[in-house]
């Protein structure tokens, strides 16, 4: 059995503005328009997804700022390509005059060809304590966006001309503190907003609850079989959705064979319910598992698929679910996995885990080396 344990205090709850405030980031960034990343001390940044980074996007961040951009990539990007990130996981690299989209795009897109050579010859720093907020938040920004873990920044030295460089070319300004806390905090927001009886094959006696964060961003969903007792151990089965796997049947993974596994299981036992989360990729997003699954055709593993891109092996994070059981009534559960991160997730989120029941499926000789990396890379119990 594994007990809830205590967390850390949570930070003053973000206001709503606050939360709107890095849903809009997201967009503006995915757009290729620039933010402004204001962290708590520091000079502000004005932030671009390297993803869209162009020849004129560089003069004009170059004429707004009045200097040469810097790229900062991930602490896992850097090691990918053979660079040493600082301790607090972000390179910064300050080209000056060399810097070009082509050099961004080599930095930041596992695809682009890495010329050693120019990497050696590329000038680099630690990011100074003044910068490592915002440079650290801006990457953090385009995770959240989906992009490519990657930035185009420059600092905005003078406070006044910070405010008057928004106002002029209506660009958007965002909080390193509210970039931060987001995810938390957005989880934390999940409100029920919609409920519908949805009878499925094998259990026709289900409904789908739907659960919306309060920034307006995407829905989770608990498919809830029968009638589970909140006083009792339901259960319950973490599902992070699949696209090609859930709806196309894909056999690069399992994700199809555990979604209706997990739905016949569940039906077997009389109750229980499935939560089905929106964190396609492991929290990477439809496009970078896309992405990632080509690296795999080069060879690479699925985990380090993911560290090619500047991800970590796994982003996803637990407090939706948590919060999403909490108000279903759940406090104490059965968790149908193989994966102990997701017994240990939820219960630092404050949920009681009584069992760990098994949930694996045979390979399908597409699949052998994406379950046995998930067995010795990153511990699944298959």
């Amino acid at each position: 059995m594994t007990t809830a344990t205590d967390f850390a205090p949570a930070p003053p709850a973000l206001r709503q503005v606050s939360l709107r405030a890095v849903d809009r980031a997201c967009g503006d960034l995915r757009r290729g328009d620039v933010v402004l990343v204001r962290p708590d001390s520091g000079p502000a940044l004005l932030v671009q997804a390297s993803e869209s980074v162009t020849p004129e996007a560089i003069e004009r961040m170059t004429a707004l700022t009045g200097r040469a951009p810097a790229v900062a990539i991930t602490r896992q990007r850097s090691a990918a390509i053979g660079l040493e990130a600082d301790g607090d996981g972000v390179l910064l690299l300050e080209p000056g005059p060399a810097l070009s989209a082509g050099l961004v795009r080599m930095l930041a897109d596992p695809e682009a060809a890495v010329d050693p050579t120019a990497l050696a010859d590329l000038p680099r720093r630690r990011i100074a304590a003044a910068a490592r907020d915002g440079a650290v938040a801006a990457t953090r920004l385009t995770k959240l966006a989906r992009l490519l873990p990657a930035a185009l920044v420059a600092p905005v030295e003078r406070p006044l001309a910070t405010d008057r460089l928004v106002a002029a070319n209506d660009i958007l300004s965002v909080s390193a503190f509210d970039i931060d806390h987001y995810e938390l905090h957005a989880a934390r927001g999940l409100h029920r907003v919609a409920e519908a009886a949805v009878p499925l094959d094998g259990a026709e006696a289900t409904r789908i609850v739907a659960f919306r964060p309060t920034d307006g961003g995407q829905e989770h969903l608990a498919i809830v079989i029968g009638t589970p007792d909140p006083a009792g151990t339901p259960l319950i089965r973490l599902h992070s959705e699949c696209f090609t796997g859930d709806l196309l049947g894909s056999l690069r993974c399992d994700c199809g064979q555990q979604l209706r596994g997990a739905i016949a299981e569940i039906a077997r036992e009389g109750s229980g319910a499935l939560l089905y989360l929106a964190q396609e990729g492991r929290g990477i997003g439809l496009v970078n598992k896309l992405r990632a699954y080509r690296l795999q055709d080069a060879d690479f593993d699925t985990v380090d698929a993911n560290v090619m891109l500047g991800y970590d092996a796994d982003e996803r994070l637990y407090q939706p679910a948590a919060e999403m059981l909490r108000q279903l009534g759940f406090a104490r559960i059965r968790l149908l996995t193989n994966n102990p991160d997701k017994v240990a997730g939820l219960a630092d989120c404050g949920i009681e885990i009584a069992e760990r029941v098994p949930h694996a499926f045979p390979a399908n000789g597409h699949n052998e080396f994406y379950l046995r990396t998930k067995k010795t890379r990153s511990g699944h119990l298959l």
